[in-house]
């Protein structure tokens, strides 16, 4: 069986280019639900934002996340990109604000 925390635990190594940090850190990961099984297989639905729709980035980050779920045998993963609501600097996790040195 394949939990919520495995997801995102292999979210959490995929790393924003540019910054060096996770998605998750950078909160960039908005949504991850188990939505049950499909064909023996858990399915999973996640929402994601960038910074800025306009994130040079974006299909690089996009299948190194790919490449994360691909290593997580039993589950199916359907991964959607949102900009609403929009990515603010308060997401980030407060851990890597004080790294990061904000408030």
């Amino acid at each position: 069986m394949v939990a919520k925390e495995e997801v995102m635990k292999m979210l959490g190594e995929v790393m924003d280019p540019e910054l060096g940090i996770s998605i998750v850190d950078l909160g960039l990961v908005y949504k991850v639900e188990k939505k049950g099984k499909k064909d023996g297989k858990e399915q999973f639905y996640i929402e994601m934002t960038f910074t800025t729709p306009m994130c040079p980035l974006v299909n690089y980050m996009l299948d190194e996340v790919k490449k994360k779920l691909d290593g997580i045998k039993g589950a199916d993963f359907d991964v959607r990109v949102v900009f609403d609501p929009p990515w603010t600097p308060e997401r980030i996790s407060k851990e890597t604000r004080k790294r990061l040195g904000l408030k």
